[in-house]
This record gives structure tokens, C-alpha cells and sequence, in this order.
């Protein structure tokens, strides 16, 4: 894999490391900060355990990309890069147009940047 698409999958993946971490530890705290417009102050308890497991998930999207880092064999590691980084496009088009549009900014582009780029390089 490319350097570049190397440091662009490391980035996906950091990302969703944080998004688990906001959503499985600080979803009434951080949580709270990231969506103060799409949700009222008194959804954030009662909806924390859903949180965490949406938290769970976005950890499995993250350990995917960091494994693809690690595979030694470059067709292999192209082919686990991309099924993640189609499953954060993917994940980030839903929630983008399901929850609010700014995820598609934040989650669906830069892991739609960083398949371009790995697939061009």
C-alpha cells in the first residue's frame, strides 16, 4: 500500500477509534458537545446504552483498518483496506442522510478520499 494511503487509512481509522470512545464512555459528556443540535439534553441518558453500542461498532470499523495496516501481502492488504473503508462510506452516507448531514462531511468523505487514493495509487 502507497505510503499516503497508509497514513489516510490510519486517519479513518483514528477517527472511528474517537467516535468509539465518545459513544461507549463519553456519550453524555463529549457526546453531548458533538450533537447539541440533533438531539434534546434529556435524549442523551436514556439513549447511552444504544450509544454504546453504536460505539462498539464504529471499534470494529476502526480495528479493520488498522489490521489492513499490519497485512503483509499487498493484495490482501488492498482488499481488507478497501471492504472497511466501503463499509465507512457506506455507514457515513446512512447516517448522513438518517441522522444529520454533517456526517457525511466528517465520516463518509474522508474515508471516500482515502479509498480513492488507495485505489489511484
Amino acid at each position: 500500500m502507497h505510503p499516503l494511503s497508509q497514513i489516510l487509512v490510519a486517519i479513518v481509522a483514528a477517527e472511528h477509534l474517537i467516535i468509539l470512545y465518545m459513544e461507549m464512555f463519553a456519550w453524555e459528556t463529549l457526546g453531548r458537545k458533538v450533537f447539541r443540535g440533533a438531539l434534546s439534553k434529556e435524549l442523551f441518558t436514556p439513549t447511552k446504552v444504544m450509544a454504546a453500542n453504536q460505539g462498539l461498532y464504529n471499534g470494529f470499523l476502526a480495528g479493520g483498518l488498522i489490521w489492513s495496516l499490519f497485512i503483509q501481502d499487498a493484495v490482501w492488504q488492498q482488499h481488507v483496506a478497501t471492504f472497511f473503508l466501503c463499509c465507512v462510506v457506506v455507514a457515513g452516507l446512512y447516517g448522513g442522510f438518517s441522522a444529520s448531514k454533517r456526517i457525511i462531511i466528517t465520516q463518509a468523505l474522508p474515508a471516500a478520499v482515502a479509498l480513492c487514493v488507495l485505489l489511484l495509487a
